[in-house]
């Protein structure tokens, strides 16, 4: 990997990575071009110029109720659900150095299933309780995983083990639930369990922002330390990284972000597998690549939700069944080469 030094008049430099820095700018920008054509996309179809003017407020009455009330919450909340999950995949794959461990695939996505499953069948709740219960599930999840997998350190293929047992333990439960819960709870708790981003407003949105405002930041300025701790433990500390600390604080954010974004848009799977390993091919450069894949995350949960509402004629599928679908694809894929190349 090429790097070079940017050297500001104040004495300060900044190492960076051409391509890294090229990638993520063309994943912005194309976050940008997606989100302003689902703004468009609709019963009320519109322009990419006019989803610009609305926001511009220069629209007509109609446009902004379209797009403001209806729409533009929708789209947002994707951004900030790709991108908390592909951060959460991203902290997770680096912290076990395994590209299987993602947070739908050890347990965590399955965790936040079981707490928001638990408050629909069990005590009727609304969808704010719902969301809650997403979140502690998903906490509740990961400090069991992460104490299961202690063993003086958390390591590698011990938490991807662990964290596989989980979630079919998980899942039992899920599918328990399922079959406790009468027909409206049941329908309910299956239309949330698919993912997806229908009826997505400003509700959901606020709190997903505020978490992310406060927890994107903390894991983008713990990448070096993430960096280090990937050529194991030893040497992290030899370079200054307290380890267990940084461990943890990386570990309860990825797993809070996963907890979040399932909150408030349903498990939508595999974009926590995928997405850092795609930014990685992308930006060919080693380390965890956290922005990168944040981005990354973003764009393929707005194209996925693209495909899902114009792929299939006038029959708009959910999210998650598209991200399922194409990560299922990619998790194949991502076994036959981990196979080939004798990692498992």
């Amino acid at each position: 990997m090429t790097t070079k030094t940017l050297r500001t008049g104040g004495g300060v430099s900044v190492r960076y990575a051409p391509r890294a820095a090229l990638s993520g700018a063309g994943l912005i920008l194309l976050t940008l071009a997606l989100g302003t054509v689902l703004v468009g996309t609709g019963d009320f179809p519109m322009t990419p110029g006019e989803v610009l003017d609305t926001l511009l407020g220069r629209g007509t009455v109609v446009q902004e109720f379209a797009v403001m009330e209806l729409r533009l919450p929708r789209v947002l909340v994707a951004i900030f659900v790709g991108a908390a999950l592909a951060l959460g995949g991203a902290v997770f794959q680096s912290i076990s150095r395994n590209p299987l461990g993602s947070p739908d695939v050890i347990g965590f996505g399955q965790g936040a299933t079981v707490g928001a499953l638990t408050v629909i069948v069990l005590f009727q709740g609304s969808a704010v309780a719902t969301a809650l219960g997403a979140v502690v599930g998903g906490v509740l999840t990961g400090a069991v995983i992460y104490l299961l997998a202690w063993k003086r350190g958390v390591h590698g293929y011990r938490l991807v083990l662990v964290g596989i047992g989980a979630a079919a333990m998980l899942t039992s439960v899920i599918h328990y639930l399922i079959t406790k819960a009468n027909l409206v709870d049941a329908t309910r708790a299956t239309v949330w369990m698919t993912g997806s981003l229908d009826g997505r407003d400003w509700t959901q949105f606020w709190p997903l922002l505020a978490v992310c405002c406060v927890l994107v930041p903390l894991v983008l300025g713990h990448g070096r330390a993430l960096r280090m701790l990937e050529m194991g433990d030893d040497a992290a500390y030899a370079l200054g990284v307290k380890v267990e600390r940084t461990r943890i604080v990386l570990m309860a954010s990825a797993v809070l972000l996963v907890a979040v974004a399932t909150s408030a848009a349903g498990p939508i799977v595999f974009v926590s597998l995928s997405a850092p390993q795609l930014a990685r091919r992308l930006t060919r450069a080693p380390g965890p690549n956290l922005a990168v894949s944040a981005v990354m995350g973003s764009a393929l949960l707005l194209s996925a939700d693209w495909i899902a509402g114009n792929a299939f004629g006038d029959r708009q599928l959910p999210v998650g069944v598209i991200t399922g679908i194409l990560g299922g694809c990619y998790l194949l894929w991502l076994l036959v080469s981990e196979r080939k190349a004798g990692r498992i």
